[in-house]
């Protein structure tokens, strides 16, 4: 009798130790993992730590309302460190050979965007806001072959194009008495910075303008910008513009010019965008100019750029950059497409759900284009948004339908 009941009563616990464990089975194939790809340290740093804010905001927020179609999150991040082959290759594979990660989402990891064949290969579902130009390239030879691989950065040509509409139209309407009609280009030794370099060159020169400087140095941290700005002043130009996207390297040559400003225009790519380039400046980075494809719209006029960079801001106290609201946006695209989809392992569904979001995100409304899986760009879609800084503070002086103030001549500009 009492061996009948030990045995019954063993039987029962086994059923019960059974269920109890895959229950605990069930609840861990609940958790998705998200793998953030991020130069956490190295000298884009900052950019890293806003890639995985952004990307935690939106997975708190989440899994706050339950999570999507009974999955909830969690974040595994990889360091790229400075972006190098090996760095970079080393980070993404760590991503793909971790159990339980689903999605892998980026600001930029390489420049050349070679590990977008990688997460090809591992038919793992990748988003990137990085460097636009190499993404197509790579994408268009096959599209199908890419259904894992989308871009929220849209096509970079108006980087390389709608400078020069901005500048030609200040000297028409008489805001600045450009005394010629010459432009000096500093760049550095890196696929985005050449890119946008050369794009630019090439349409200065359609429209007549002379090129009195084209230096190029190598790429990492600069130390010293005055044997290149003493090129620049050699011959004054209109316009002076250095594509050097990294801040330190940016606030440097900024402060450098400063020493003896010409009457120039000042135009950076990128860094100024950065929270560390004003840290780095403060009151001297009054009249800079730059522009930004595929960041939040910050502006009253779009309602969803704000939303989002409140967020951030609230969140964490500190101003976010450029890649917080897209890592963010980055990780709402991909809610979205599971919501559709339901399994997070159907990877094949999951990457062709992605390519057919369509909604109002931070930097425009967003689309893709199935030929080269980016984002478009166009006055209805993500648009090209030009800012000046101010006090501290970024001023969009366009698209005009967005902007939140005009432009004014810098401070080092005497007429």
């Amino acid at each position: 009798m009492q061996s009948h009941a030990l045995k019954h009563y063993l039987a029962a616990g086994a059923v019960s130790l059974t269920a109890l464990f895959a229950g605990f089975n069930a609840a861990a194939a609940d958790v998705v993992k998200i793998g953030v790809l991020a130069p956490l340290t190295g000298p884009s740093a900052a950019d890293g730590a806003d890639f995985v804010r952004g990307v935690e905001l939106a997975v708190e927020e989440q899994n706050a309302k339950g999570g999507v179609a009974g999955h909830t999150f969690e974040i595994v991040s990889a360091d790229v460190k400075d972006g190098s082959p090996d760095n970079v290759s080393s980070a993404a594979q760590r991503l793909i050979n971790t159990d339980g990660i689903e999605v892998v989402l980026t600001g930029y990891a390489s420049l050349s965007l070679f590990e977008v064949d990688l997460f090809a290969d591992a038919n793992l579902p990748y988003l990137s806001s990085g460097p636009s130009g190499p993404f197509a390239e790579i994408v268009s030879k096959d599209p199908g072959n890419y259904n894992c691989c989308w871009s929220l950065s849209p096509s970079y040509k108006g980087y390389e194009t709608d400078v020069l509409p901005l500048v030609e139209g200040l000297i028409s309407k008489g805001t600045f008495k450009a005394s010629n009609k010459k432009i000096a280009m500093i760049s550095s030794d890196n696929p985005y910075s050449k890119a946008i370099s050369e794009g630019m060159k090439s349409s200065f020169a359609a429209a007549g303008w002379t090129l009195t400087v084209d230096e190029m140095v190598p790429f990492g941290p600069v130390n010293d910008w005055r044997a290149s700005l003493a090129k620049v002043r050699q011959d004054p130009p209109a316009l002076i513009v250095n594509t050097d996207y990294q801040p330190a390297n940016s606030a440097l040559f900024l402060q450098q010019f400063l020493d003896q400003p010409t009457q120039s225009l000042v135009f950076l790519q990128y860094a100024p965008s950065v929270p560390e380039f004003v840290e780095l400046t403060k009151e001297k980075s009054n009249g800079v100019l730059y522009n930004l494809i595929g960041g939040a719209i910050d502006s009253p006029n779009w309602p969803r750029g704000q939303e989002v960079n409140k967020k951030l801001s609230d969140k964490y106290g500190v101003k976010p950059g450029v890649y917080g609201s897209a890592l963010y946006e980055e990780a709402t695209i991909y809610f979205k497409a599971l919501e559709k989809v339901g399994d997070p392992t159907d990877h094949d569904a999951i990457g062709k759900a992605i390519g057919e979001v369509t909604y109002d995100a931070a930097p425009g409304p967003v689309a893709f284009d199935p030929a080269t899986h980016l984002a478009l760009q166009d006055d209805n879609h993500i648009p090209v948004t030009f800012w000046q800084i101010w006090d501290g503070k970024r001023t969009l002086i366009s698209p005009t339908k967005y902007s939140t103030g005009e432009i004014k001549l810098p401070p080092w500009i005497k007429q």
